[in-house]
């Protein structure tokens, strides 16, 4: 096997030029020119990770007749080069034009700049080996239109999952695949993928163990209080998510500038929290029908096991990259085992100067940013924040635990 050497398609710095007459095996790892008319887009990023990994990716702006023109002439590369061994796993939103042109789709999509549910990594993974292991010729294909981070994910989880039973020979493809998340992958993604790649490492290697115990949120305290307004300070509230369904949407608070160093958003009785979790923290502008994303974590409930979780800059995603987020800033959770409010809190409580509109009718405060992945959401069932602890059928971790066969549970055959 050929280690990692980089080739693309368009006119980039370091550029090379590869015709599509070029065959797989002979540089198992770079980008390709399809056409021409690809060429000149400069829109389409196809790569052979591996000799049987191929990531095609488009980037979100791209416009949509030079996608759907280039998207043809993929399936028509794919089709010459691989006939009908290779598989394409689509990592974004469900589009008919994708399933019109490749016989064989497997639809895997989630929310771009997101982590896929725990559950979801498991079952690429599964696919894709099955698919690989089936023929020697089969080929895997990733395609994603929006950022790169999605085929990250699914790259990083591969490689940890192939390590576990894979033989000596495959070391250079585990190489190539580690270079390619490294290199092309860890710049641009964001800190709750790499939170998840770590998650599904650690439970596949068993130095994370499954969290059983149920665990309630009671408090989300936001230590530094980041600049939205012109004047200071924000106006920020929470929406919480479990398996990418609201299940809880605090009040307005109000921070003026310098008025306060933390705030604290407390969840009485504690909300009820297992499997895929997403806290997003937004800024509701000041006498504006609009709103900025201030923070967004994503984690998994099976891998807490402490009461209190705290989160740094470089942790939260959007954040960690924004300079109106204090540099110094962190968001700690506190959790405990029920729902009855913690005693010996009362330090918590926010001063004077912050003040909480309770009315979250607003359809902006309301709106979800995730209907097209959650086709069974009624906003109509979230009125009161009335949470339901049988949303998700199942243990405490989500499930997890029956869908994959983690460590101390025996393996399929790894041959």
């Amino acid at each position: 096997m050929v280690p990692f050497q980089q080739r693309k398609d368009c006119v980039l710095e370091g550029s090379a030029r590869v015709t599509p007459s070029v065959q797989p095996h002979l540089q198992p790892i770079r980008n390709m020119s399809v056409s021409r008319t690809m060429e000149d887009s400069c829109e389409l990023d196809l790569v052979y990770v591996t000799e049987r990994i191929i990531a095609v990716s488009f980037p979100s702006t791209a416009n949509e007749e030079n996608f759907r023109s280039n998207l043809r002439e993929v399936a028509q590369m794919l089709k010459s080069k691989h006939g009908g061994n290779y598989l394409l796993f689509n990592l974004s939103e469900r589009r008919p034009d994708i399933t019109k042109l490749h016989a064989k789709v497997l639809e895997f999509g989630w929310p771009d700049l997101h982590t896929p549910a725990l559950e979801k990594i498991c079952s690429i993974c599964k696919a894709m080996d099955t698919w690989l292991n089936a023929d020697p010729h089969n080929v895997v294909v990733l395609h994603n239109k929006g950022n790169r981070g999605r085929i990250g994910v699914v790259i990083a989880a591969y490689m940890h999952y192939s390590n576990i039973s894979a033989s000596a020979d495959q070391a250079l493809d585990r190489f190539a695949m580690k270079r390619f998340y490294e290199d092309k992958i860890v710049p641009i993604g964001q800190p709750s993928q790499r939170r998840y790649v770590h998650y599904f490492s650690g439970l596949l290697s068993g130095s994370i163990k499954m969290n059983n115990k149920p665990l309630f949120l009671h408090h989300v305290i936001m230590h530094g209080i980041p600049n939205f307004e012109s004047k200071g300070g924000c106006r920020p509230f929470l929406r919480i998510y479990q398996a990418m369904q609201p299940v809880y949407t605090s009040g307005i608070y109000n921070i003026p500038g310098d008025s306060q160093t933390s705030v604290c958003i407390t969840i009485e009785p504690g909300l009820l929290l297992k499997g895929d979790i997403l806290l997003k923290c937004y800024h509701k502008k000041f006498r504006s029908p609009a709103r900025d994303v201030i923070f967004r974590v994503q984690f998994h409930t099976c891998a807490i096991h402490d009461l209190g979780v705290v989160f740094g800059k470089e942790d939260l995603d959007d954040a960690f990259k924004d300079d109106r987020f204090p540099e110094y800033g962190k968001v700690e959770f506190v959790f405990s085992y029920g729902p009855e409010k913690i005693q010996g809190m009362e330090h918590l409580e926010n001063g004077p100067s912050v003040s909480v509109d309770y009315n979250t009718s607003d359809p902006l405060i309301r709106w979800d940013s995730y209907d097209n992945f959650s086709g069974h959401r009624d906003d109509g069932m979230e009125a009161g924040n009335k949470q339901n602890t049988n949303s998700q059928s199942g243990s405490i971790s989500g499930g997890l635990e029956d869908q994959y066969p983690w460590p101390d549970t025996q393996w399929p055959s790894q041959s």
